[in-house]
């Protein structure tokens, strides 16, 4: 399957912000994480070309290209590490032109985001002997970039001190049941951060209302801030056993033995969550509350928040016709697609596949893949 997207040289564009120099300067990385399958926007995304390689908005750029573009004006292309797969590591090349192939770090198998951010903190901690990390999904999209920047930075000044541990929270402004929670302290603050009371897990309807009302929770984005040493001193606290085998891996990067020993050690680890391993055991964690047009972009519904509707209050693109059709997102290619009376619906059309779901039950999207891989229809997956 092709991607249609825009080349990377492009044209960054650096957004100038005005970055006041209260600290000394630390060189500053990224690990992005784009390993995932992003199986909630089949039939689009597949196996072989995920959420993370699609273009969703108007500009062409597909979101992993965006998601490195962001935070250009903070981090050189060289100091930026891209954690995914062995299937994905042409994609990221193609996508990715001019970031150094051995910044590609393709885990042998999916363990969770603990392993995965232990590895790229081991190889930034080949590089230099320390410096700052921001650890971000690929498949996040942003409205506000400068507003992020400035995030990250306060973000960076917490992090500096002592062994810190910092993380992204969104401000929910309605009662979401499908994201987990932070709750924080409001009267003890590092800076603009606060320090973290505890996660919580996805909560109920009603529990999520009184979260909101209390003013003291915020969405968990998965977007953390940290210097490497401080993220390695709690791996080795918290899963040693981890943490041993991340440091015989560091010892072979660059050697002959290099994948024989990431693929024995990585593939010994639990799978275990950054969350459940570290975060909700480790002493210094603070959060910064983000107010800068976050969407995870978890469903086909984000489309509507991401694109424009029309006077309808449709989100098309392809060949498309509607007649008394309304509030619905039909995404389709070459081929003619017709609607006539639909309302809330959407309607994906590919090659070789076709999605025709309510938007009520678009979280449910997950379950045509679970029943292709029963029934053995790995070639639509």
């Amino acid at each position: 399957m092709e991607s249609n997207c825009l080349p990377f040289q492009f044209v960054v564009k650096y957004t100038i912000v005005h970055v006041h120099n209260r600290r000394k300067q630390m060189n500053t990385t990224a690990l992005i994480m784009a390993g995932g399958r992003g199986e909630r926007f089949w039939p689009k995304s597949r196996k072989n070309l995920p959420k993370q390689f699609l273009s969703l908005t108007d500009d062409g750029k597909t979101m992993i290209q965006l998601t490195v573009e962001r935070i250009s004006p903070l981090v050189k292309l060289e100091d930026v590490y891209i954690a995914t797969n062995k299937d994905y590591k042409q994609l990221v090349l193609e996508q990715l032109p001019g970031l150094p192939e051995q910044n590609i770090l393709c885990e042998p198998v999916g363990r969770n985001t603990a392993p995965c951010i232990g590895l790229g903190a081991m190889h930034i901690a080949k590089k230099y002997e320390d410096a700052l990390m921001f650890v971000l999904p690929s498949d996040h999209l942003i409205k506000f970039n400068k507003m992020f920047l400035r995030t990250l930075q306060d973000a960076c000044e917490v992090a500096e001190k002592n062994s810190n541990l910092v993380t992204i929270g969104i401000a929910p402004d309605y009662p979401e049941t499908g994201y987990g929670y932070i709750k924080f302290d409001p009267h003890t603050t590092e800076g603009r951060a606060y320090k973290v009371d505890r996660f919580v897990e996805k909560p109920s309807l009603e529990v999520a209302k009184e979260y909101l009302a209390t003013e003291e929770y915020l969405w968990n984005s998965g977007m953390f801030i940290w210097k490497v040493s401080s993220i390695l001193k709690n791996l080795k606290k918290y899963m040693p056993d981890t943490y041993s085998g991340l440091k015989q891996i560091q010892n072979a990067i660059g050697t002959d033995e290099e994948e024989h020993v990431l693929e024995k050690e990585f593939t010994a680890f639990q799978s275990q969550s950054i969350d459940y391993g570290i975060m909700e055991k480790a002493e210094d964690i603070y959060i910064l509350p983000g107010t800068f047009g976050w969407d995870d972009v978890g469903s086909w519904l984000a489309v509507e928040r991401i694109k424009k509707t029309n006077e309808f209050g449709n989100v098309v693109d392809g060949n498309i016709i509607t007649i008394n059709t309304t509030n619905s997102i039909i995404q389709g290619g070459k081929k003619l697609i017709a609607t006539v009376g639909l309302d809330d619906m959407i309607v994906v059309d590919t090659d070789d596949a076709t999605l025709i779901c309510s938007k009520e039950h678009a979280g449910e999207i997950k379950k045509v893949l679970e029943n292709l891989k029963i029934c053995n229809r790995e070639e639509y997956i």
